[in-house]
């Protein structure tokens, strides 16, 4: 019999469950025995739901993210986090957020990063060379005592040290790596105490194996593997989002017991993996792609499946690709998609149904489970042959995209002259990201006017209410350039997608980004053309409203397509062109209402970086292309800022100067500044905003430290390209917190101008 297992389930719950009691925790609304209460219940619903998989896995849960379960299990959480006499889980929430119940005392919060090339975000483990590890491993060995009592087939899951490592920061490279003597003890004390639970198989998480390693690396990993498969249970060594390429050869002669490869990321490996790996150990294969919603094609899954089954027998495990906490959890209750295109997906629930459709198939011939294997072949070509998947006027535009010039009308350094003439802007101009906080009473407006509740008249009224309020408080604040705020906005790119051609949306499609912070990406499941103006009439609004200039706010190609489940029918780089080329149509129709600052956020550029150098050049040569598309044909005088998140830019500074936008706003104030390192070093030649108010945290920045975080900027960047503004959107912030936070960065920013000024 061929094994079936999962390497992780989402833990939010189907109706975001955790979201909620996280949220009503952290307001003091409820208390930390209902919250653990509530993480009990969800743990439980995950394995009912994981029923008929031969290994379930255990260990996956967590109230925040994995990485910081880690830091927290290894007794290295950040000395600021913790309390005398504290619950060990608001130290941890502290790490995360800056506070555990809100009332509590602030402190810094841990800095916040993508995990790999996905859109779900880890807290940095912060090591230095003093740095201790010690077992703090209760909570977790509590959860694998409770799967066993209920009798869960568990299979325990850990992130593996090296990754741990790897993904650390506090220490160079090569200084991360030479913790690792320290490190190994406490994973094999934690490995036995799974062993004397009775626990036969570890999945250890090694998804730092398909990057490319400097030679310090790899020896970590050689010192690693040689020692933990004695440590107790067997291990799966598991890997994920790429292949292994040059580094199967090294895995091969470790000796674990285990190994669990993606071939829907590298498919072109299988070959090369099925001639290394001996056949006396488990192969775990990544059938079932655990990252986007499509239907398997189970045909050809079992093509490819069947010979090897005959030659590995029961040492053939079968999985997604990677963990499910990149889907949904279940289809079943979705209302929102029409009933063939919700024929077309498969959310968690449903791709561990089709993996055991699979392993039933291999086990009894195909034969004897011909309507299963029938309906989703039906699926599969319903899907290729729908009219709503192929737009003819689309395939027109993408034919003359060639023509479209690759650059602005002119260089930037005569763009700023002729914007500086037309804008009248302030040294060190201030402004927001685009959103303000998303208020009970936005919400209901928006409910109200999705359920037929208000008409179009009477929604337009009241949501210019609300736009006329942000510029009135942006108006008292001071701030230089303003936004509209976005009032009518849900999200940053479902508001965008609803209005495209090519799109759908779920009602339960919610993924975790970060800790309660959940997204529901909508599904590009065709041609995409823009039937309309999307922002236009709320952006000429909001400018009537005032003489200061108002940024039109536009969600960029790139970021669409890498926040959404994409279609997998087509490459990426055709949908993402398709995407530029509509939002090239809402910059001119911007332009062409009179808004002279256009915003077009690119959040997202660099976490769909290939995790392999050498198929950058691939995607960073569409995903500039996507900018230009989207921004050419703009006046000199038109200013085109743009926004990105969480990013280390260093290695990719060369494509976000031929972006070329005139204005770049980033994340920088957890990072201390440093991530303008780069920005120096390289000689960014245009004007950058550097994030000076950490909008994740509920913290009050102080002036001291927003003026010491704008004074190291300078030292940097020269002050006459330095803007100023938070870290990014503030939606998901309350007013009480937002109001002084940014009259604090407004009087910082204009007494560092009066002192720049000439007596």
């Amino acid at each position: 019999m061929v094994c079936i297992h999962n390497l992780g389930f989402p833990r939010i719950g189907a109706q975001r469950e955790l979201k909620f009691a996280l949220e009503s925790y952290w307001r003091g609304d409820s208390s930390l025995t209902d919250l653990q209460a509530q993480g009990a219940s969800l743990r439980r619903q995950n394995w009912q739901r994981q029923q008929g998989l031969d290994r379930v896995p255990v260990g996956d849960f967590s109230y925040y993210d994995q990485m910081l379960d880690m830091s927290a299990r290894l007794g290295v959480l950040p000395a600021r986090a913790h309390r005398q006499g504290a619950h060990a889980l608001d130290d941890y929430f502290r790490a995360a957020r800056g506070r555990a119940p809100d009332a509590s005392v602030g402190v810094a919060a841990g800095q916040l990063t993508k995990w790999f090339d996905t859109n779900y975000h880890y807290i940095v483990p912060e090591l230095s060379a003093a740095t201790v590890f010690s077992l703090h491993a209760d909570d977790y060995l509590e959860q694998v005592r409770e799967a066993l009592s209920l009798g869960v087939p568990a299979k325990a899951v850990l992130i593996g040290p090296v990754t741990y490592l790897y993904l650390s920061k506090g220490l160079e490279g090569e200084a991360r790596a030479a913790l690792l003597p320290r490190l190994l003890p406490v994973y094999q004390q934690l490995l036995q105490a799974l062993h004397e639970l009775g626990v036969e198989w570890v999945q250890i998480d090694e998804p730092a194996l398909v990057t490319d390693l400097p030679a310090y690396w790899w020896s970590a990993y050689e010192q690693a593997y040689r020692v933990l498969p004695a440590s107790g249970p067997k291990l799966l060594l598991s890997t994920y989002f790429a292949g292994l390429r040059e580094s199967l050869q090294r895995v091969c002669l470790w000796p674990v017991q285990g190994l669990h490869v993606d071939i829907v990321r590298a498919p072109e490996e299988l070959e090369r993996i099925l001639s290394a790996w001996p056949l006396d150990r488990v192969l775990s294969l990544g059938i079932i792609d655990g990252r986007n919603i499509w239907r398997s094609d189970l045909d050809a899954c079992l093509d490819r499946l069947e010979p090897i089954h005959a030659l590995r027998g029961d040492r053939l495990w079968l999985a997604p690709s990677c963990s499910l906490l990149h889907v949904p959890v279940a289809l079943a209750d979705e209302q929102g998609l029409d009933a063939e295109l919700k024929s077309w997906c498969a959310f968690a629930q449903e791709k561990l149904g089709e993996l055991q459709v699979l392993a039933q198939a291999l086990r009894d011939g195909r034969a004897a489970h011909a309507v299963a294997l029938a309906d989703a072949r039906q699926a599969l070509a319903a899907r290729r042959s729908s009219s709503r998947v192929h737009d003819a006027r689309v395939a027109a535009a993408m034919e003359a995209l060639p023509a479209l010039r690759s650059q602005r009308l002119s260089a930037y350094s005569q763009r700023r002259q002729v914007q500086r003439q037309h804008l009248q802007l302030p040294l060190y101009p201030t402004t927001t990201i685009g959103s303000f906080p998303q208020t009970d009473e936005i919400r209901q407006l928006r409910s109200r006017y999705r359920r037929g509740e208000l008409g179009e008249i009477d929604y337009t009224r009241l949501m210019q209410a609300q736009i006329a309020q942000s510029v009135a408080l942006q108006e008292k604040l001071g701030l230089d350039v303003f936004v509209h705020g976005e009032a009518e906005r849900n999200d940053m790119v479902e508001y965008f997608a609803e209005q495209l051609q090519g799109f759908a949306f779920s009602s339960q499609g919610w993924v975790q980004s970060y800790g309660s912070r959940c997204v529901k990406p909508p599904l590009i499941y065709g041609d995409v053309w823009r039937p309309r103006a999307m922002t236009v009439a709320w952006a000429q609004y909001a400018q009537s409203l005032t003489r200061k200039p108002m940024k039109g706010m536009l969600t960029g190609p790139v970021t669409l397509l890498n926040w959404s489940f994409v279609r997998d029918d087509q490459p990426r780089r055709s949908t993402c062109l398709q995407l530029a080329l509509a939002v090239r149509a809402e910059v001119l129709d911007l332009e062409a209402a009179g808004l002279r600052i256009i915003q077009i956020d690119e959040a997202a550029l660099r976490e769909g970086l290939p995790l392999r150098r050498a198929d950058w050049p691939a995607y960073l040569q569409y995903a500039v292309q996507a900018f230009a598309v989207a921004a050419h044909g703009v006046e000199d005088a038109t200013q085109i800022h743009t926004h990105m998140c969480y990013s280390d830019f260093a290695d990719i500074m060369d494509s976000i100067i031929a972006m070329d936008a005139d204005v770049i706003t980033i994340e920088t104030s957890r990072s201390a500044m440093q991530l303008l390192a780069c920005f120096d070093e390289r000689s960014y030649p245009n004007e950058i905003g550097p994030g000076v108010y950490d909008i994740h945290a509920p913290n009050q920045p102080t002036a001291e430290q927003i003026e010491r975080l704008l004074e190291e900027a300078a030292r940097r960047i020269p002050a006459e390209r330095l803007w100023v503004n938070p870290d990014c959107g503030l939606k998901t912030r309350r007013w009480e917190e937002v109001l002084p936070a940014l009259a604090t960065m407004v009087q910082v920013a204009q007494r560092l101008r009066r002192q720049a000024q000439p007596a």
